[in-house]
């Protein structure tokens, strides 16, 4: 069997137990970033499993995107990443 060569883990233990893998992040191709698939990426890159820059490259996000999906997720949780929160959890 031939694994390819990446950089960084295949898969990393999170620290409730459970396992995150490479294979358990959205698709590259992903057009419709629904919350679920925003915070599993979140969660990918604060456990180390991709970089922030592979991410942003991968998935073709700007910087500004990200760092408001960060922003968010840690002031609001999976619930402020959903699109028709806008009004309610994006009010300065």
């Amino acid at each position: 069997m031939y694994l390819r060569k990446i950089d960084g883990p295949r898969a990393v233990t999170l620290p409730d137990g459970r396992m995150l893998t490479r294979a358990d992040l959205p698709a590259r191709d992903t057009g419709r970033w629904v919350a679920s698939r925003k915070a599993r990426l979140l969660l990918g890159i604060a456990s180390g499993l991709i970089s922030r820059e592979r991410a942003i490259a991968d998935y073709g996000l700007s910087e500004e995107e990200l760092a408001s999906w960060e922003r968010l997720a840690a002031r609001h949780g999976c619930k402020g990443l959903r699109a028709i929160s806008i009004q309610k959890y994006r009010q300065p």
